[in-house]
């Protein structure tokens, strides 16, 4: 009796989804699908701005990888998400943006510093429970989607890699806790 309860016991555990982890009132699956591809949650960390919790991201990649290097140099999809759990205005936004690239990418070209803009003129005051979502396909770009609504395609490896490494390049803005956690350190 004992063998058929555990036996049960198992096929339940192994046939429900599982999810990779809740911080903070977000809980993220512990795979997505895009086109056609599965990603796996590589990390999930909180950002906060002094005692202010801000937003917890999930970075999802074809195989979980540890180092920022390794992720930054591959050229194969990858998907970063943000789920807001309070209200942020566009301009704070993108004042970390501009944080960001300026931190982790030495000499942007204009070319470059042009689709940051093309992102900040897409930015939106969001609120609790609100996503913004990053997604690099190789060939196409970056999609990215405010409150799930796709604005549009930043083309080309330079940016995606510009805006990731805003999370994990050298002077990651949310912090080195923040980079860790994402890459699941």
């Amino acid at each position: 009796m004992y063998r058929r309860i555990m036996g049960i016991g198992l096929v339940c555990l192994f046939t429900l989804p599982l999810l990779a982890g809740t911080r903070s009132g977000v809980t993220m699956s512990d795979s997505i699908v895009i086109d056609n591809q599965t990603l796996e949650l590589n990390g999930l960390a909180l950002r906060k701005k002094v005692i202010f919790k801000v937003y917890v991201a999930g970075l999802y990649l074809p195989q979980k990888q540890k180092s920022a290097e390794a992720i930054l140099a591959a050229d194969e999809m990858r998907c970063m998400q943000m789920h807001f759990v309070r209200s942020v205005d566009a301009s704070k936004i993108n004042e970390g943006w501009r944080d960001g690239l300026s931190a982790n990418t030495a000499n942007a070209s204009p070319e470059l510093k042009k689709q940051f803009d093309t992102l900040y003129s897409w930015m939106e005051k969001v609120k609790d429970g609100d996503l913004l979502s990053f997604t690099y396909i190789p060939g196409q770009g970056t999609r990215v989607k405010v409150k799930g609504q796709l604005k549009g395609t930043l083309e080309g490896k330079a940016f995606a890699d510009a805006l990731l490494a805003c999370w994990i390049g050298p002077k990651p803005g949310p912090g080195e806790g923040f980079k860790r956690d994402i890459l699941g350190l």
